[in-house]
């Protein structure tokens, strides 16, 4: 089935989220991670739940143009390909095997389109690298880049610094920018300081 093929829709507005994690402006897939969060009291977000949200994020993050229109079945797709790369994430900070069907869905997805640009002859300027990009490949050449992404986060220097948000019932993936930093936002930080806090009153007061 194509991936979308509709012109002329306009981003819907996203809904309401926590800010980026640290590094999530450096990996996209460190972004595309955390798309999904669960926050206190219950409640939880997810920027894919519906097709107008994941393709606004997608065109945020350049991965699409907004002029295209996902169906349900795109943004199921994104959402399995964002599950296999949390898995992978996850391995990798608590230094277990990952599992062996998400290395197997983020590698089809690498495989699927290609993502470098290819070479190409123009008569008027000669040979030029271009981005292959047909509009019915749009799910295919963004989730090869977010697999991609995914791949250099995980075999790069900074694989070492992947860390899981510190401040439960969050559960988002960041980067430790600074120091043992171990929350993902100021909001998660405060969260956890005010719960240590409360521990050590409590504790004083037994």
């Amino acid at each position: 089935m194509d991936d979308a093929l509709a012109t002329d829709v306009a981003p819907t507005a996203a809904p309401t989220a926590l800010p980026p994690a640290p590094g999530a402006d450096r990996y996209r897939s460190l972004a595309f991670a955390d798309t999904a969060a669960t926050l206190p009291a219950g409640q939880s977000y997810d920027l894919l739940a519906a097709p107008e949200s994941a393709m606004c994020w997608l065109a945020v993050h350049d991965l699409t143009t907004p002029d295209v229109q996902l169906y349900e079945v795109c943004a199921q797709r994104m959402r399995t390909l964002r599950a296999h790369i949390r898995a992978l994430f996850a391995a990798r900070v608590d230094a277990t095997t990952p599992p062996e069907e998400s290395l197997r869905a983020v590698n089809e997805a690498l495989t699927a389109v290609p993502t470098a640009p290819l070479l190409a002859w123009d008569g008027a300027r000669g040979l030029r690298r271009v981005q292959a990009h047909p509009t019915d490949q749009a799910v295919n050449h963004a989730l090869a880049t977010l697999a991609a992404d995914a791949a250099d986060l995980l075999t790069g220097p900074d694989a070492d610094i992947l860390a899981a948000c510190g401040s439960a019932p969050c559960d988002r993936f960041l980067l430790r920018t600074h120091g043992r930093r171990h929350w993902c936002s100021t909001r998660c930080g405060d969260r956890a300081r005010a719960a240590r806090a409360y521990a050590r009153r409590s504790g004083a007061s037994d």
